[in-house]
């Protein structure tokens, strides 16, 4: 019985039902033809008859109520769990799992958040922040976020933001005593604050300037894997930390910050959103794709203005 056709008990309950062929072919939007056939498939393959019909009547056996009053009930749930996942299209719900590093997720994720889930309220989103490059699709999420770099050949990569920037900075104080680097390399002569990466990498301070790249690891006075200590290290003048300049945009205002080295800081692409090749993407998932690209569309018309 492996090879059992749904369409035929399908079939067999809807005619068990109207008690007609042509009622029960004019429900399924089948020919009557083709549905008689599907019974007498069914009946072949059990070997048995389930109804008794002539050209005015369509009765029962007792085999054929036996299996009505077992199947029916199933071919109701399935049809009407079919009829659910196909709803999931018109109204994207469920969980979405996304993983990113913190700076993407506090930088270019995070405003994103509350207004894609007033869009989508029936969304359980779950972030989870993660330096380290994961297997998205081993460990159970639908799309993960990452930069340029990165990217694995075989996944869809969308834009998440705008270029982004690193900048040096250190506090006045910190600067009155220990004097301006004019170079990269006037790095390894101050103390630095450096983020240790989730597999335990410290990166090089990586700079660029009319395509010369120069890439310095300068002594740490201090290595984090928080920004948050980090940045109130700088500001307390613990020494010199290259960050994303989102990070310490507001310092650079007040004041409690100065920024170094501005020439050699170029920008480079933001983060991209990235998801597994597929036909029909999780409606949840899809959600979000189009949420992000409508984003980006009002972004960008937002810098047009500015």
């Amino acid at each position: 019985m492996s090879d059992l056709d749904l369409r035929d008990l399908n079939a067999f309950v809807a005619i068990a039902r109207t008690g007609n062929f042509r009622r029960a072919a004019l429900e399924r939007g089948v020919s009557v033809s083709s549905l008689s056939q599907r019974l007498r498939d069914l009946e072949a393959r059990l070997g048995i008859r389930l109804l008794n019909r002539t050209t005015r009547s369509v009765a029962l056996t007792e085999a054929g109520e036996l299996l009505l009053a077992r199947v029916g009930p199933a071919i109701a749930a399935v049809n009407g769990a079919m009829e659910d996942v196909r709803g999931l299209r018109a109204v994207p719900s469920g969980r979405l799992r996304i993983n990113a590093p913190p700076p993407a997720i506090d930088l270019v994720l995070a405003p994103m958040v509350a207004p894609f889930i007033e869009a989508y309220p029936q969304v359980d989103l779950e972030v989870v922040g993660e330096s380290s490059f994961v297997d998205i699709v081993a460990h159970g999420f639908d799309a993960g976020i990452r930069y340029g770099e990165h990217l694995a050949r075989d996944m869809i990569a969308v834009s998440l933001g705008p270029p982004q920037r690193y900048v040096v900075v250190a506090s006045p104080d910190y600067i009155a005593r220990h004097g301006k680097p004019r170079h990269p390399k006037d790095l390894l002569d101050h103390g630095c604050i450096r983020i240790r990466f989730g597999r335990g990498t410290l990166l090089d301070m990586e700079f660029e300037k009319a395509g010369q790249v120069v890439k310095v690891s300068p002594p740490t006075k201090l290595i984090v894997n928080h920004p948050g200590l980090a940045q109130r290290a700088a500001r307390d003048g613990i020494g010199f930390w290259m960050t994303f300049e989102g990070y310490a945009s507001e310092g650079i205002r007040s004041g409690a910050l100065v920024s170094v080295l501005d020439d050699w800081c170029e920008p480079f692409p933001g983060p991209f959103l990235y998801y597994p090749s597929r036909r029909q993407p999780p409606p949840a998932l899809a959600a979000f794709v189009a949420f992000v690209a409508a984003w980006r569309k009002k972004e960008r018309q937002r810098t047009k203005v500015a």
